[in-house]
């Protein structure tokens, strides 16, 4: 995950989603005509409707691996824990470099490994 997207993995469904930011390049540009604190109050208003749309799908899983290149996924775990929904769910942090969809997979995979019992859906 980043600060534009996650893919939503399920290593036991061979499913995969893709969860985009409202916060494009276009979108900063417009709040940037109107001066950089309005920039800054749109992309703060915007990451959090991204990490809300992100925990609705957390909330289904007991299990979770946020893994990316930047500290968004550090940024998604500060609010789940301020969310008293996701005590309950275990999330392991891991940060890698940028990955094709194919390793992304595969590490995900790897991490869940069906065999241990480690990857419940509710």
């Amino acid at each position: 995950m980043d600060y534009s997207s996650a893919n939503l993995i399920d290593p036991d469904e061979s499913t995969n989603e893709v969860i985009h930011s409202k916060f494009s390049p276009t979108v900063k540009e417009e709040a940037l005509k109107k001066g950089e604190k309005h920039m800054h109050t749109k992309e703060h208003q915007m990451h959090e409707m991204y990490f809300t749309e992100l925990a609705d799908e957390i909330c289904k899983y007991d299990n979770v691996l946020l893994f990316g290149p930047t500290d968004a996924k550090l940024e998604l775990h500060n609010y789940l824990t301020k969310k008293v929904d996701f005590k309950h769910i275990k999330v392991d942090i891991v940060s890698t470099d940028k990955m094709t969809q194919n390793q992304k997979e595969a590490f995900v995979k790897k991490h869940f490994d069906p065999g241990d019992g480690t990857f419940t859906r509710k």
